[in-house]
């Protein structure tokens, strides 16, 4: 006798989805891979039917009939606020895939892949950064992580950002001497910040390789260069800052907690940022216990679901056994 599907998990990023089916027991019946889901660029019906391609692979390798699952689980990129994700989740409900829906901000997904529970924050820390944080009671912890509107300094981008800044300064004579002015341009085989910035400008260089700067600056600051070690001593101060606000909303800052982090950012492990985050969080929540998360985000939509079925004593184990 099979076993009956339970959990549609859906973790969809700017770059790719990714789609679990999973019985009632734990058991993934099926994965499927596609493209990315930004609703902001194309809409969103027309990112939800990239949705419908990859959950119909996952469907179809089951032999699952879409309707049959019980509950949907999605954790969105671009979901940021609660009226996006409940837009979002009204129009997932629409195709039928479940008789329930819960959307999330990726970010859940994260988080809720690397605990055993449903308690702990995450802060994320990729193109841009987030925090959210949640216990078992179901109360969350969040930002609306929009950009600089919504008070965000730091991510990928914005570390790129102010690093281009004070180099630009630096060159021209307005600000502090700093080996930016050479390390930047030289990523890119030029010989001047002038030269960076004119073909930053006319578009020689595309605005979507501005994130390889970001390695650039890190390696600039471990190598000594005090004003890119100012930036990644920023950027530790406003991971530990989001992480901190969130345990003291769920209050949880005087326990025992998981405080993870994830992001391209934050798992490429620069000693002088992981040395900064720790000594800082020991000072603002001395019993969080700091770990990089390894594990897949969908498995984390698949636990959350998991979570909103109730399901059976084993079903969390096994599901985590099979992403192990």
């Amino acid at each position: 006798m099979g076993v009956n599907a339970s959990v549609l998990a859906v973790d969809a990023g700017n770059s790719k989805t990714d789609v679990a089916l999973v019985g009632e027991d734990g058991t993934v019946l099926s994965t499927a891979r596609g493209g990315g889901f930004q609703p902001p660029v194309v809409g969103v019906e027309a990112a939800v039917d990239v949705l419908a391609s990859v959950i119909g692979q996952a469907l179809a390798e089951a032999g699952e009939r879409a309707g049959g699952v019980e509950h949907v689980s999605a954790c969105l990129a671009n979901a940021d606020l609660p009226v996006e994700e409940a837009e979002l989740a009204e129009a997932l409900l629409g195709r039928g895939w479940g008789r329930t829906v819960e959307v999330r901000n990726d970010t859940f997904a994260i988080l809720r892949a690397a605990v055993d529970e449903p308690r702990g924050v995450a802060v994320v820390c990729g193109a841009g950064i987030n925090c959210v944080g949640m216990v078992p009671d179901g109360r969350t912890a969040r930002f609306p992580a929009i950009g600089r509107i919504s008070g965000d300094w730091g991510g990928g981008s914005g570390l790129a950002e102010e690093a281009l800044w004070f180099a630009a300064r630096a060159e021209d004579g307005r600000g502090e001497p700093t080996e930016l002015v050479r390390t930047l341009p030289g990523h890119f085989g030029l010989g001047s910040m002038y030269e960076l910035i004119e073909a930053l400008h006319r578009g020689h260089i595309p605005d979507g390789r501005r994130h390889e700067l970001t390695p650039v600056l890190f390696a600039t600051g471990a190598a000594g260069d005090a004003v890119a070690s100012a930036l990644v001593d920023r950027l530790a101060a406003e991971v530990v800052s989001m992480a901190s606000v969130a345990l003291d909303r769920l209050g949880l800052l005087a326990e025992e907690v998981p405080v993870v982090l994830g992001g391209s950012v934050l798992a490429a492990r620069h000693a002088r940022l992981d040395d900064g985050i720790a000594r800082l969080l020991s000072e603002r929540a001395p019993k969080a216990l700091v770990r990089v998360v390894t594990e897949p985000p969908v498995l984390g939509a698949a636990l959350l679901g998991l979570d909103r079925v109730e399901a059976p004593d084993g079903a969390h184990r096994r599901l985590r056994a099979h992403y192990a």
